[in-house]
């Protein structure tokens, strides 16, 4: 047997043993909403002076749930097929989503900026850096919403209340928290991916004296500083920080600098490898965004070498397309093929492990921050200074080998039996992103004969391209359940905003005034989904819990139904070009103005 078969078989073995240790009966339900007694961590912090407006009562041709990338880009896709009546309803005070909520200390995109960041050819935008901050995301965001007009279409501080189809009047009527009155032909869905946060339900959690915040509602009031400014108010403070994925490898730095002391609880250590962020080169940018579609083709370019279709030239260059270039969780046609993907998935994880010896001064800390799981298990990480930060005195890895928190107090965290006290408790905890649609839109809209998605859906998600649903028509939804996903989100919501708005114009134009999708051609998509997926199942099988998996739990028929499409962006993108192309609405019921 040779040196690396020996390692690779070890790695196998370590890999289940993990992945056993993290195993929990309650899967997805260990989680917390920000709701009942945890309402106090969904409050939003960013608004100093509450909106007053006074409601509206108003028929549109479209409404748009969310104002984040998926819900801007629904509406400049909008405009540019000449549909300018149209609201957006949004829970957030400006633009942005998850960049409006995620303001905390180090926060940037992990997909560079020159990819990640939309419509940079049409507003003439350069980022200043490969990977841009938080801040400027956010300023990008309402440098979109000024240059295409999005102001005045949108409701800010104002939340979903009803939603009700009448096939009287082929529209949906919308009631919201402002007592606005809308009606609508077409009602688009974008609540976003990265939306409804979560809290961990550990044992005590109410419990806790002190204050605490989860890192979507980052409370600068009490820290001090701002995205931009250095917090001093922590400095005198003992700070506690729960979760240690692509939140806190960002976050842990900047505390290091500014608390007297940072305890980080980790239950499953993350996979970092290098960022290797700068400033951009304005030379390079200039010749780069000179040619007309750049932006286009680096998207689509990046989303091949991820999905590990192996462009001949890899355009980006990064951590990500090095890491990603074979898709090591499709199964191989042959098992020698199959070895091979293994061993190449294996390497990529031990270079992040030996970089974590390189890095690290402290062998057991080292041992306690790898990454023991296969590089599609959980999202891959990467940083320059978050790994360095635990060789700082002020700051502690709390390893739970895997079982988690044990429990929180009026004064701190236990685990093992051993109380940390801390004077600010941060959940780095994340947002649901495998959980049912309508749990994580806010609203439950109500279709054909009263039926509610929630009971359309009591199973798991019935779709038409994760788009069109059956007894709920011109509901379009933007979701990645039955839909497409991407390292780069913001590639998928271009594509989606596109071919919905191209839809919608093609029924105005065709007089159709409602459409919805058959209930075989739904079944046909989920078949489709399934068939493509068999492939990823012995990988997934035996990763280690991650919302990828839906924290490991056993896949029930509704976990099933809100299957992602498991191929490349780009695969599923064509599945719409080629549907939108037979112009006879494949696997659809219209209804026709008469």
């Amino acid at each position: 047997m040779t040196d690396t078969q020996a390692n690779l078989d070890a790695a196998r073995e370590r890999y289940r043993l993990e992945r056993e240790k993290r195993l929990r009966v309650d899967g997805l339900g260990q989680f917390k909403e920000l709701k009942g007694d945890y309402a106090d961590f969904d409050k939003d912090p960013y608004v100093t002076e509450p909106l007053v407006r006074d409601s509206i009562t108003e028929a549109t041709d479209v409404v748009i749930v969310g104002a984040g990338f998926g819900g801007m880009m629904a509406a400049i896709n909008l405009q540019r097929q000449g549909i300018t009546n149209y609201r957006i309803i949004e829970k957030g005070g400006d633009f942005g989503g998850t960049w409006y909520w995620n303001r905390y200390p180090g926060c940037m995109c992990d997909v560079e900026s020159y990819t990640y960041l939309p419509l940079l050819e049409e507003t003439g935008y350069m980022p200043t850096e490969k990977y841009a901050s938080a801040p400027e995301i956010f300023s990008h965001c309402q440098r979109i919403g000024k240059h295409f007009d999005l102001y005045e279409h949108a409701l800010f501080e104002t939340l979903m209340g009803d939603a009700t189809w009448s096939d009287e009047t082929n529209r949906w009527t919308i009631t919201t928290s402002r007592d606005d009155q809308l009606t609508a032909k077409f009602l688009i869905t974008a609540a976003g991916i990265l939306h409804k946060a979560k809290l961990p339900g550990i044992p005590g959690i109410e419990t806790y004296a002190g204050k605490a915040f989860h890192t979507s509602r980052w409370d600068y009031a009490f820290t001090g500083g701002s995205p931009t400014e250095p917090m001093d108010k922590l400095g005198d403070l003992r700070v506690g920080i729960i979760g240690t994925g692509a939140t806190a490898i960002q976050a842990v730095p900047q505390l290091s600098r500014a608390a007297k002391e940072v305890f980080v609880f980790q239950r499953t250590p993350a996979a970092v490898g290098i960022r290797g962020n700068g400033p951009t080169d304005e030379e390079w940018f200039k010749e780069l965004s000179a040619k007309p579609g750049w932006q286009a083709e680096r998207m689509n370019n990046f989303t091949a070498a991820v999905t590990g279709e192996q462009p001949e030239v890899d355009l980006v260059n990064d951590g990500w397309t090095r890491s990603m270039w074979t898709n090591t969780q499709m199964a191989g046609p042959t098992p020698e093929a199959n070895a091979a993907l293994e061993l190449a998935d294996f390497e990529i994880m031990e270079e992040m492990r030996a970089r974590v010896d390189e890095l690290i001064d402290d062998a057991e800390t080292a041992e306690k921050l790898k990454a023991w799981y296969g590089k599609h298990c959980k999202r891959l990480t990467f940083h320059d200074e978050y790994l360095q930060s635990f060789n700082k005195d002020n700051v502690h890895l709390v390893d739970t080998d895997g079982r988690g928190v044990e429990l929180i107090n009026e004064t701190g965290v236990v685990v093992g039996g051993v109380e940390y006290p801390v004077d600010v408790l941060i959940f780095a905890s994340g947002f649901e992103v495998t959980t049912g649609i309508v749990r994580r839109l806010g609203f439950d809209p109500v279709g054909r004969d009263g039926q509610s998605l929630s009971d359309r859906f009591a199973d798991g998600a019935h779709t038409l391209h994760g788009i069109l649903t059956a007894n709920f028509p011109n509901l379009m939804i933007i979701s990645t359940v039955q839909a497409g996903y991407g390292t780069n989100f913001v590639h998928f919501l271009s594509e989606s905003g596109a071919h919905i708005a191209r839809l919608i114009r093609r029924c105005m134009d065709d007089g159709i005034e409602a459409i919805e999708p058959t209930t075989e051609a739904e079944d046909e998509w989920i078949m489709t989904l399934w068939g493509l997926a068999a492939g990823m199942a012995d990988y997934t099988s035996v990763c280690t819990p991650s919302y990828y998996n839906s924290e490991g739990q056993e896949v029930t028929e509704e976990g099933a139904r809100n299957v992602t499409y498991p191929g490349s962006l780009l695969h599923y993108v064509k599945f719409l070009d080629d549907w939108f192309a037979d112009e006879t609405y494949p696997g659809t019921k219209l209804a026709k103005k008469t």
